[in-house]
């Protein structure tokens, strides 16, 4: 099976799309798939061994870090057309997902994607609520030229068909156990905030508005206001870091991080919290219960799947920092419960191993092309 990968960026361990973006990758290689990769953004470096075509690209405005690729298949139509490739897959409604959408139509070429991010939550963070209709108008048009799109939630899942999605497919992602996991603990990286005996809360994310920040940095408030026997600690960059310091005194913000560097952090914690409500699946969340992190997230999206409350995890209600706080001192005050919470949590995400669900990817690219090629016989007759 030759297949192609679209994504806008890959750099390697860019965020929670490019990691799983580079696991299909990874899948396909390891099946004996032949692979190629388009972006607008080329890994800096790269251990996979496979093909990456970039296409012509403008920074963007808000997020720095990212690039949006110019309008049109026409950039990456010579490559493709060498390469023959039987599905491609897509993990956008940018630019460069709708080109190889057009792409596929024009050259009768079968066509997924994933639905990895709930744009049409965005719009509200920017003061931009008249905008949401328009962005479900948008994935409509996208997600619906698909042959098939994959979609790691139920909630989700059901969300999109009440706003007429066709053709979804439920398939979670994946976690990495053999990166994300509590052998990484190192009471080093504990010691450099206040000797490592205070319970460490972790968040982990893109830097960015939509993933309810000032909610975070209320919760750190109340916490600080009613006590100090806990550190802040956050990874992550993006547009709203200067700002989000600055509410935040005393939390260390600790950048941008990948890879054994990133599964260090999660696994010399002990709390994660996490308030976005945004979230298709939340793989943060996903990799904190690997590493046995006891997680604090809103009951919303994604997380509704990933946890079990009072078992696996515990909720708060979506856009209160009040009960985000309330429940991250249940398990300060607690730690025998949060011990219990944080094994719960990693027997669970034991449940999200690549290799299960890499194999329900594949068969079902398999099953999309096969229905592409009796939809085109039967068009032939």
């Amino acid at each position: 099976m030759r297949i192609a990968y679209f994504n806008a960026n890959l750099r390697v361990g860019q965020d929670g799309v490019t990691r799983v973006v580079y696991k299909m990758i990874e899948g396909a290689l390891a099946r004996q798939h032949e692979v190629i990769g388009i972006t607008s953004t080329l890994p800096e470096e790269s251990d996979h061994n496979v093909r990456i075509f970039k296409v012509p690209s403008v920074v963007l405005p808000l997020q720095k870090s990212y690039r949006i690729a110019l309008p049109g298949y026409q950039r990456f139509e010579k490559e493709l057309r060498e390469f023959q490739p039987d599905i491609l897959h897509v993990n956008s409604p940018c630019t460069l997902g709708f080109a190889a959408m057009k792409y596929a139509h024009h050259y009768d070429v079968p066509v997924v994607a994933t639905y990895h991010t709930h744009f049409p939550t965005y719009p509200r963070y920017y003061h931009l609520t008249k905008f949401e209709r328009l962005a479900w108008k948008i994935s409509r048009s996208f997600y619906n030229g698909m042959d098939r799109t994959f979609v790691p939630t139920r909630p989700i899942l059901d969300e999109l068909v009440a706003n007429n999605i066709q053709r979804l497919e439920y398939l979670p992602n994946g976690v990495d156990v053999s990166l994300f996991s509590p052998d990484r603990r190192s009471n080093e990286w504990r010691m450099r905030f206040g000797g490592g005996e205070k319970p460490i809360i972790l968040f982990v994310s893109r830097l960015v508005w939509e993933k309810d920040l000032r909610v975070l940095a209320g919760m750190h408030d109340l916490l600080r206001s009613r006590r100090d026997d806990f550190v802040m600690v956050i990874v992550g960059d993006g547009h709203a870091r200067a700002e989000l310091e600055h509410m935040m005194p005393g939390a260390h913000f600790l950048g941008y991080q990948s890879g054994a560097t990133l599964a260090e952090s999660f696994a010399s914690s002990d709390i994660f919290v996490f308030p976005s409500t945004t979230e298709t699946f939340g793989l943060v969340t996903l990799e904190a219960m690997a590493s046995r992190l006891a997680p604090v997230a809103a009951r919303a999206g994604g997380a509704e799947e990933l946890l079990e409350h009072g078992k696996s995890g515990l909720f708060a209600k979506p856009f209160s920092a009040v009960d985000l706080a309330r429940k991250v001192e249940w398990l300060l005050d607690y730690p025998r419960f949060r011990q219990t919470i944080s094994e719960q949590a990693y027997v669970r995400s034991n449940e999200y191993r690549w290799e299960k669900v890499l194999g329900r990817l594949f068969t079902g690219y398999a099953e999309v092309i096969e229905e592409h090629n009796r939809k085109r016989y039967r068009n032939a007759a």
